[in-house]
């Protein structure tokens, strides 16, 4: 017989969760937290949730045995992502039937069976919650199903609040399909709400008729640009109506979209002056200093100037680099993939490195490491980054550690540091696109914000995928994983 479900416990452990959500946490915290609290409960050996949007999956929660999968990419059309949307809401699941690449990486680590759920509004999917056993348990059973679905239910439930979740700016929040339309009385309260209203903000007609606007009017003819606190913007204009009675019509629709590209294109602006003009002041200043006084500087003053403006110069041909890739989007393109030595090409971009890195980096490769399936080129571009990062993150003079490994289908190397470390919530908010950690103190961490933004986006292009986990004792450890070659 199955092992009965700790109910007592995962009662307990809901109610620490709602107890977060009252004290006003949200997303990805609130979500590790649920499952945490369910794996023990019902018995599983790991618990992970993956995210859908229009351009396929990610994993953003994962506990237990399956921690390592955190931000794993699912392609649309893999079989496993075609498998979980089109079949029953809940199921079980043996992975060694799956077709999938993460199927088999699963299986080799002794997960054998999953209780899956998909998390569903209005029979749209925002993502699904995996229950993974081991063999040696036993068959799950109705009731560890119903409780899959369940706490399915609860994750669509927060989806559906918009609180921190969807992770992904592509993630399932619905958007509006047209312009929402109200009329409002000389009250202010509403008289008439259309589909498309409900759809802008969310709030059916029976939630919005009789009561006011839940966001401002501007005078008649004029435009106003309204954020929500849910974070989406608004833009909202208003007429009078003619006849009796003094009723406004009003007009809104969602152009989040265009704020965030005009916010985008307004902060690329700004970190790049605020980037570019600290290398180039320094560079400017010891030329100066090279050129006004060079008869007086002793040999070692002059050396000295030359170093620091060498050092310079390649700290802002490194952001040069960073901002054209990041405009253009560029990666490694239509190049195909091709095998290469990871080993090799991990000690050469580490002997590549600006010497005051280089001499912090111990490099840990086994003898026997396969080769990777990839583009060569790139990948001392990714490790680069990854350990600038460690470096800025962490004091100077710690150890920077470059590892490697592999599996009977991926080979992976990892970038660990003894910095200030990351939070869990931030692991995947850590890959957009000028999100800092520490964006309130440049002074303190300064960068663009586009490193890890350009690592993702080189290794997924290679059919691989990039992660970040706090390390055990402090600091943060960045893995890298791609196809076997």
């Amino acid at each position: 017989m199955p092992e009965r479900i700790d109910f007592a416990a995962l009662i307990t452990g809901h109610t620490v969760v709602i107890e977060m959500i009252n004290s006003g946490d949200a997303g990805l915290p609130v979500l590790t937290q649920l499952l945490r609290v369910a794996q023990p409960a019902l018995g599983a050996t790991a618990m992970a949730f993956v995210e859908f949007g229009p351009t396929g999956g990610r994993v953003i929660s994962a506990t237990g045995a399956a921690e390592w999968t955190l931000g794993r990419p699912f392609a649309p059309d893999d079989p496993a992502t075609v498998y979980l949307l089109s079949g029953p809401r809940v199921q079980q699941v043996r992975l060694d039937q799956l077709n999938g690449r993460l199927s088999g990486e699963l299986v080799e680590r002794g997960l054998r069976r999953m209780v899956v759920s998909r998390a569903e509004i209005g029979g749209h999917p925002v993502g699904s919650l995996h229950a993974f056993y081991s063999d040696g348990e036993d068959e799950p059973d109705a009731e560890q199903h119903g409780v899959v679905a369940y706490l399915a239910s609860c994750i669509a439930h927060m989806y559906g609040d918009q609180t921190g979740l969807p992770v992904h700016g592509d993630g399932p929040v619905v958007a509006a399909l047209a312009d929402g339309l109200a009329v409002v009385d000389r009250d202010g309260r509403v008289r008439l709400w259309n589909p498309a209203a409900a759809q802008v903000t969310g709030q059916a007609a029976a939630q919005a008729l009789s009561r006011p606007l839940p966001f401002p009017i501007p005078p008649p003819g004029q435009v106003l640009d309204h954020r929500l606190p849910d974070g989406r913007w608004l833009r909202i204009t208003s007429g009078e109506l003619p006849g009796p009675g003094s009723l406004r019509v009003v007009t809104f629709r969602d152009i989040t979209d265009q704020q965030r590209r005009d916010h985008e294109r307004d902060l690329f602006v700004a970190v790049t002056s605020h980037e570019l003009r600290t290398p180039v002041t320094v560079i400017k200043g010891y030329a100066d200093t090279l050129t006004d006084h060079w008869e007086s500087l002793t040999d070692a003053d002059r050396r000295q100037a030359a170093r620091i403006i060498g050092q310079r110069a390649n700290e802002l041909a490194r952001l040069v680099d960073r901002l054209l890739s990041s405009a253009a989007e560029s990666g490694p393109g239509d190049e195909p993939p091709t095998p290469f030595d990871l080993g090799d090409t991990l000690r050469a971009a580490v002997a590549d490195l600006p010497a005051e890195l280089r001499r912090r980096v111990t490099v840990d490769l086994p003898v026997d490491l396969p080769k990777a399936l990839g583009h060569r080129p790139s990948l001392a571009t990714v490790l680069t980054e990854l350990v600038t990062n460690a470096g800025k993150y962490s004091t100077a003079g710690t150890p920077i550690e470059v590892s490697a490994g592999s599996d009977t289908q991926m080979v992976s190397f990892r970038v660990s540091d003894r910095g200030i470390g990351i939070r869990p919530e931030h692991v995947e908010r850590a890959f957009d696109r000028f999100w800092q950690g520490e964006s309130g103190d440049r002074r303190g961490y300064p960068g663009a914000g586009l490193g890890l933004y350009l690592v993702r986006r080189i290794v997924e292009q290679q059919n691989g995928w990039v992660s970040l986990r706090p390390r055990t004792g402090g600091g943060t450890v960045a893995e890298v994983r791609l196809p076997r070659g």
